[in-house]
């Protein structure tokens, strides 16, 4: 799994003229699921990223997490981050997972981030849907998180 990880002042999803998902401060999280990843990579991700110190402390230093702040998470899928450009000028999506396979993953990271966050839900999109995401970007942060690159 590969996502980009944005810290937000806020993030909506809207779906067909309406808005199907929104949150304040948080995280924005753009997810794609690659061919063979596995139940153990969406528990990996979810724990990773409710973990991260990335917001600020009392001394603006990144040192709190998004569960430490109660900020929202707002969960896109974007099969397009598994693109390969290294041939050509049109992107290939070889390495995504089939539809299938990506959105059973998909479920499975949802679960597990709500869990990560101690029940809380997360706001979604729609898998497969024509989505149009705004935020604002705070900081900016933004981070790129690949379960294929994690020390063991």
């Amino acid at each position: 799994m590969r996502c980009v990880l944005q810290r937000v002042s806020s993030a909506s999803v809207t779906i067909d003229g309406a808005v199907r998902g929104a949150i304040e401060r948080g995280l924005l999280v753009l997810l794609g699921v690659a061919e063979n990843d596995t139940a153990a990579d969406a528990v990996w991700l979810a724990q990773k990223i409710a973990k991260l110190r990335i917001f600020p402390d009392d001394a603006d230093l990144m040192n709190r997490s998004v569960v430490d702040v109660q900020g929202g998470v707002l969960v896109i899928s974007q099969f397009t981050l598994l693109a390969s450009t290294r041939k050509g000028t049109r992107p290939s999506f070889n390495d995504a997972a089939k539809p299938d396979a990506a959105r059973a993953l998909y479920e499975q990271f949802l679960v597990q981030m709500e869990t990560a966050l101690g029940g809380r839900p997360v706001s979604r999109g729609e898998f497969g849907a024509m989505m149009q995401v705004a935020l604002v970007n705070d900081g900016p942060v933004t981070l790129i998180l690949d379960t294929r690159q994690r020390d063991a």
